[in-house]
């Protein structure tokens, strides 16, 4: 059963990454409100979702507690909680967390409850793993699962019976029966994440997974009428989100995908045979008429052996910027963001209408107070930890600009 935050251990009522005043960030985007339906999150800026491999069976438990809770006392609008399977076989490995069962939704909400406690939105993204499923965790190496770690190499499920790599599982190819309740479990996990609390749900639709091999035609390789054409091979992706939109309700939905596979090495090239940024443009022209809010935009993962951009910071939000002014929908914007400098021009640019940061986050997770260092923003810092803060932190930044103040001692 979930245990409340003690009021004295909760931040909601001034959270950490707020201004102090309201009027001094008028022309500083990065902390403004943002908000989408009857969810008004406290900043731009939001964690990414990153998977832990630390559940059990699919249940979270106290390691995601104190993991979730670490960020969210550290000023983050927005923390979408990792890639949780919507079946068992759906999971990338045995140790992620999963939401196809009910049992599942108690765990979860204790993270909700912790999040929240701080003043911070909780998000989830729903997924299935396709191909890449019954894999080891990265930090034991990169091999497959089998039934003696609680894999599942025999039951693993893609469009075509294509694996993703030698070393990986030999797929499934699913029936239409079997994406028919694939579609349902996608809708089913969007309930459980209701009751557990969710504000802000994303489907995950990129970087190689079920939902991503299903569009691009280097994966799949069908001849029903679900693969070929660009709207054969939208299909199944449409089905989930028209499923997912209709019992989600009034709550925002976003959906992250994989702008372009870089099989053309020229990221904003066209690749009509694979995926591009050309079809993710107009997939999310049809999201936007079903109801999605944001589309979350990443890329690559889908096919194995293409080259990737390396060491160039925010090489992706050329791809937000794309999708926010051709399909007219809100984006946000991922991929090596890790200065505040850069979020604000994100904004202030319209290339993008939200920010995600993942790995920054794990390496610094002040990466919202330091943001607001450098952008000269004085912003609330949990209570707890205020009265080590007094009123200036001395760093490299914060020395260039003896005038400013960065922090605040909260009463």
């Amino acid at each position: 059963m979930s245990l409340p935050i003690p009021t004295a251990a909760s931040n909601a009522h001034k959270p950490a990454g707020t201004p102090v005043n309201p009027e001094s960030v008028k022309d500083v985007k990065l902390f403004q409100p943002f908000t989408q339906k009857f969810v008004k999150i406290h900043n731009h800026i939001g964690v990414s979702p990153m998977c832990m491999y630390a559940a059990d069976d699919g249940h979270f438990n106290d390691f995601h507690i104190m993991h979730y809770g670490s960020l969210a006392i550290k000023g983050p609008g927005l923390i979408i909680i990792e890639a949780s399977g919507v079946v068992p076989e759906g999971r990338i490995t045995p140790q992620c967390g999963g939401l196809w069962k009910d049992s599942q939704i108690e765990g979860l909400k204790r993270v909700v409850g912790a999040i929240k406690s701080q003043g911070s939105t909780p998000g989830l993204q729903i997924a299935h793993a396709g191909r890449k499923a019954s894999m080891s965790p990265p930090f034991k190496g990169d091999y497959v699962e089998g039934k003696s770690n609680h894999g599942w190499p025999k039951n693993v499920y893609a469009p075509s019976a294509i694996p993703f790599a030698e070393h990986y599982p030999e797929p499934i190819e699913m029936t239409k029966e079997d994406i028919k309740r694939t579609v349902q479990a996608f809708a089913d996990a969007a309930v459980r994440a209701d009751k557990a609390g969710i504000e802000v749900l994303e489907i995950h639709a990129a970087h190689g997974y079920l939902i991503s091999t299903f569009l691009s035609g280097s994966s799949n390789k069908r001849t029903d009428e679900y693969g070929g054409s660009f709207e054969n091979r939208s299909k199944f992706a449409l089905e989930v989100v028209a499923a997912v939109r209709k019992v989600w309700h009034s709550k925002p939905l976003w959906v992250r995908i994989s702008c372009t596979e870089y099989s053309n090495p020229e990221p904003m090239g066209e690749n009509a045979d694979g995926w591009d940024i050309f079809q993710a443009i107009e997939l999310a022209k049809e999201f936007k008429k079903l109801g999605v809010d944001v589309v979350d935009c990443s890329s690559g993962g889908i096919v194995q052996g293409v080259e990737y951009p390396r060491g160039i910071p925010m090489y992706q939000v050329q791809f937000a910027e794309a999708i926010k002014k051709e399909a007219s929908i809100a984006t946000a914007a991922v991929g090596l963001i890790v200065e505040g400098e850069d979020a604000e021009s994100i904004l202030q640019d319209e290339k993008a209408d939200f920010i995600l940061a993942g790995r920054e986050f794990l390496r610094d997770s002040a990466f919202v107070l330091v943001a607001a260092q450098a952008l000269n923003v004085a912003i609330n810092w949990p209570q707890q930890y205020s009265w080590a803060v007094k009123s200036r932190r001395n760093t490299s930044k914060a020395a260039t600009n003896k005038n400013s103040e960065f922090m605040t001692t909260i009463p």
